[in-house]
C-alpha cells in the first residue's frame, strides 16, 4: 500500500523531529534501512518510518515503557498504533492524523531518558531548572 504523502511531507516531518531531538544531548539522526532512525551512544530510541513493510504509514516508532502503548492507543486509536515487527514501542500517525508535536516531543524525551542513563538526566535536568521533569510521570 503507497503512502499518500510526498517528499515534501517527509521532509517537513523531518525536520520537525529534528527539532524535537536536538535538545536531547547525544542524539543524532542517521539514515537506515530507507527510515531515518534516531539513536543516542548506537541505541535506538526512535524511527520515522516510511511505508514500514508496507504498511502506508508516515509514522514514528518510539520506544516507550511497559503499558504506554496500551494507554495511548486505548485514549486515541487513530494516531497511535502498534507497530509491526518492533515489540515495546509505540506508533504515532504523523500525516492522516495532525500530529500532537507536544506529545511527540514528550514522547522523544521519554525514550531519551530511558535510555541516557541517571547522570546524563540528571545533567539535563539542572540545565533546564525552569522546566518540570517529565521524568515518572504518567501519560
Amino acid at each position: 500500500m503507497a503512502g499518500r504523502w510526498t517528499d515534501t511531507d517527509v521532509e517537513r516531518v523531518r525536520e520537525r523531529l529534528a527539532e524535537l531531538v536536538a535538545p536531547l544531548p547525544g542524539v543524532v539522526a542517521e539514515d537506515s534501512f530507507g527510515h531515518i532512525s534516531f539513536v543516542l551512544e548506537r541505541k535506538r530510541l526512535a524511527w520515522l518510518f516510511i511505508d514500514h513493510h508496507g504498511d502506508g504509514r508516515l509514522a514514528l516508532c518510539v520506544k516507550a515503557p511497559r503499558g504506554e502503548l496500551e494507554t495511548l492507543t486505548a485514549a486515541d486509536p487513530d494516531r497511535y498504533f502498534r507497530p509491526a515487527y518492533v515489540d515495546g514501542w509505540v506508533g504515532v500517525e504523523l500525516h492522516e492524523v495532525p500530529p500532537d508535536w507536544t506529545e511527540v516531543g514528550a514522547l522523544l524525551e521519554q525514550a531519551w531518558r530511558m535510555l541516557a542513563g541517571e547522570r546524563a538526566v540528571a545533567a539535563y535536568d539542572a540545565a533546564l531548572p525552569n522546566r518540570a521533569s517529565t521524568a515518572g510521570e504518567d501519560r
